[in-house]
């Protein structure tokens, strides 16, 4: 069984992804974009954590670590499975397609490769929303020392929403079903405005704070 990107130290997966390797690339670095955003959400929780002077604090930031952690653990998991999905198409084009039967196989594989490519970065841009909204919640009310980091964890996600949705854009063309492509990149675009205005509230409140 093949080591998970997720497992690779930091060293190794940067090695690979600066390699002429395909994959890991783009969709990957973007759902690790987003982890260690959802990641450094849960930091700030856990420093406000304990402190009388944020007691105030405790039970909403209790409940947002441990949604951040989830949400931090589902998208390193995407970190693989949006590798997962490009090597299924990699190995659809390679099929065989010498008769009528194997053009359609080989055809379908491809489509349903396709769909796979720009449903895991769709999923990750639904979650990529849903740290943002839980660091809406922190920002109400935080161990402000930790503001910066805060700030950092908004970039990130930012970042793996915007990384996210490009992948999601590159494969609708390639979709046969345009109905469903349309389909796609309406939710997708939704999302994507919804969370950036987000982000960007979060980023200039955040800054007012330092």
């Amino acid at each position: 069984m093949a080591e998970k990107l997720i497992e690779y130290d930091v060293k190794k997966f940067a090695d690979v992804m600066a390699s002429d390797a395909p994959a890991p690339g783009g969709g990957s670095a973007s759902a690790l974009a987003g982890a260690l955003g959802s990641a450094l959400v849960s930091m700030v929780c856990a420093l406000t954590q304990g402190r009388e002077k944020y007691k105030e604090y405790e039970e909403e930031t209790a409940a947002v670590m441990a949604a951040a952690q989830t949400l931090k653990d589902q998208l390193l998991e995407a970190v693989d499975s949006d590798t997962d999905a490009f090597n299924a198409v990699s190995a659809a084009f390679g099929m065989p397609k010498s008769t009528d039967e194997e053009k359609a196989a080989r055809s379908k594989a491809i489509q349903e490769g396709m769909i796979l490519c720009i449903e895991s970065p769709l999923a990750m841009m639904h979650k990529s929303l849903d740290v943002l909204q839980l660091a809406q919640r922190v920002a109400a009310g935080f161990n402000t020392s930790s503001a910066s980091d805060l700030g950092v964890g908004v970039l990130l996600v930012k970042a793996g929403l915007h990384g996210a949705w490009l992948n999601v854009k590159i494969n609708l063309g390639s979709l046969k079903d345009k109905e469903k492509a349309v389909a796609y990149e309406e939710e997708a675009k939704g999302i994507l405005q919804e969370a950036s205005a987000l982000a960007d509230s979060l980023y200039e409140k955040i800054e007012e704070m330092l």
